[in-house]
């Protein structure tokens, strides 16, 4: 069975005053796009079938050396729900109301925390060189903007104890880092890393390699988190400053995120590159490709993709 995104309106574009407070910190939402209960059964499906990687464009074998992160990318290209969330109005309206017309989905991701988990450190990205040294989108050199932008999903409950979101209001305007140092990879660091007395680290990465001053800190006082309902989203500049709370381990159920990153279609994805390197692994991008959910493509060198591995046509 074949369906098609849904074509792209104005019926939820942000208001002007919202536009204003969105540019303003950052950051937009929540919005809820599923009720809770809605969600937590497609969630309770879609974890079933997720396990189900035979048509993955990314395959766990090429994992090994610690990149089942990178694995774990992209699975819209493989999976119905996750292919129909990524072009919902709701969610396309809003990010064409900030970029433009011309939207491109380059990447989704899922931000598991499971009890006990460290919470994720303070960190911006603007190429997302950040593990690799090596962009891995570019902007026009006449832009006046940079990096993507993140709507994040909460398919279960997001809270305090849970490891849900934190964000730094109005920190998107000035890059507090250098993506072209590369950061160095050890699995070791993960759950292991202590931060002012908080367990804060970056999925076997240690972002503090990137600053610019090596003596300047977050100012932690000014975050705000961001609590959020199962099916609920929120928009936010990946150059705003934001981490994540540790999960507490209170409750055994797993926080989970999704991730959809957007840019305009003029941004030039994976640029010069036929594979990731992150997470001490490598994976071929054979088989991966954006998909254009709002207007027209104006790259036609990048990688794009107008059906899935199951026959959904975008």
């Amino acid at each position: 069975m074949t369906s098609t995104l849904p074509e792209t309106g104005q019926q939820f574009a942000l208001s002007e005053e919202e536009l204003r407070r969105f540019h303003r910190q950052g950051f937009i939402g929540p919005f809820t796009l599923y009720e809770p209960d809605e969600m937590r059964e497609i969630w309770r499906r879609t974890r079933l079938e997720l396990l189900d990687r035979s048509d993955a464009v990314y395959p766990t074998e090429d994992a090994v050396s610690g990149a089942t992160n990178i694995a774990n990318y992209d699975r819209h290209l493989d999976h119905d729900f996750l292919a129909s969330h990524i072009g919902r109005r709701e969610i396309v309206d809003r990010v064409a109301s900030i970029l433009g017309p011309d939207v491109i989905c380059w990447r989704t991701e899922f931000f598991p925390k499971h009890p006990g988990d460290e919470g994720t450190d303070w960190h911006q990205a603007d190429t997302f060189a950040n593990a690799s040294g090596k962009p891995q989108i570019l902007w026009p050199e006449d832009s006046d903007f940079g990096g993507t932008i993140t709507v994040w999903s909460a398919f279960t409950e997001a809270t305090t104890e849970n490891g849900c979101l934190q964000f730094i209001p109005g920190t998107h305007r000035t890059m507090f880092y250098d993506e072209t140092k590369k950061m160095h990879y050890d699995p070791e660091k993960i759950n292991s890393v202590d931060k002012d007395g908080i367990r804060r680290g970056f999925f076997g990465y240690d972002y503090r390699e990137l600053q610019k001053d090596p003596d300047w800190t977050p100012d932690e006082d000014a975050a705000v988190a961001q609590i959020m309902e199962p099916g609920q989203f929120i928009i936010f500049w990946s150059t705003l400053m934001h981490a994540s709370y540790p999960h507490l381990g209170r409750t055994n159920d797993m926080r989970m995120g999704f991730a959809t990153r957007y840019v305009p279609s003029t941004v030039h994805v994976y640029p010069d590159s036929d594979h990731i390197e992150e997470y001490g692994g490598r994976i071929s991008l054979e088989k991966y490709g954006s998909v254009l959910v709002s207007g027209d493509n104006h790259r036609p060198d990048n990688r794009m993709v107008t059906e899935t591995t199951r026959g959904k046509t975008f």
